[in-house]
């Protein structure tokens, strides 16, 4: 059965969005790996500051099944479909790995570029996958986060 991982984020009610989306992901994939969360500044624009995470899961569905399902969780924490890419967000969940799915198909990028560009997405991943491989850098979670430019965009651990 395919290994999802998924990053999770919000800087409108971060705290209460990021809850929802957890208790309806938890209702659908249960059960789920929840990194630690991390408060940044928005990345692209002005704005509040962003709470992210990422959570992994196993399951039977398909990739197009768990992208539906997860913009369904994004509608039921008040994420308009096609909203700006660079603006703020009630939700954002982007699927970061796919088993070891390797896709360049529009809205299936995988793994997801930003994974090892974004220190809000590889932090977290890094924390609960430290040893899984990325399918085509061929390095571990912790490799990647260790040669990773940390000081670049500051990060705090929060509770959610």
């Amino acid at each position: 059965m395919p290994e999802v991982f998924v990053a999770a984020g919000s800087n409108v009610q971060p705290e209460i969005n990021l809850r929802k989306a957890l208790d309806a992901l938890e209702r659908i994939y249960a059960p789920l790996t929840i990194s630690p969360a991390y408060r940044n500044k928005a990345v692209g624009f002005e704005g509040e500051d962003f709470i992210n995470l990422v959570l992994g899961f196993i399951t039977t569905d398909s990739l197009i099944d768990v992208r539906r399902n997860l913009q369904s969780v994004e509608a039921l924490c008040g994420r308009v479909p096609d909203a700006p890419k660079w603006a703020p967000r009630s939700m954002d969940l982007d699927i970061l790995l796919y088993d070891d799915v390797v896709s360049d198909e529009p809205g299936y990028l995988l793994p997801r570029p930003d994974l090892v560009k974004r220190p809000y997405m590889l932090k977290p991943m890094a924390d609960i996958a430290p040893d899984r491989m990325h399918p085509t850098r061929r390095r571990t979670m912790r490799e990647l986060w260790a040669a990773f430019d940390q000081g670049g965009h500051e990060m705090k651990e929060v509770r959610v």
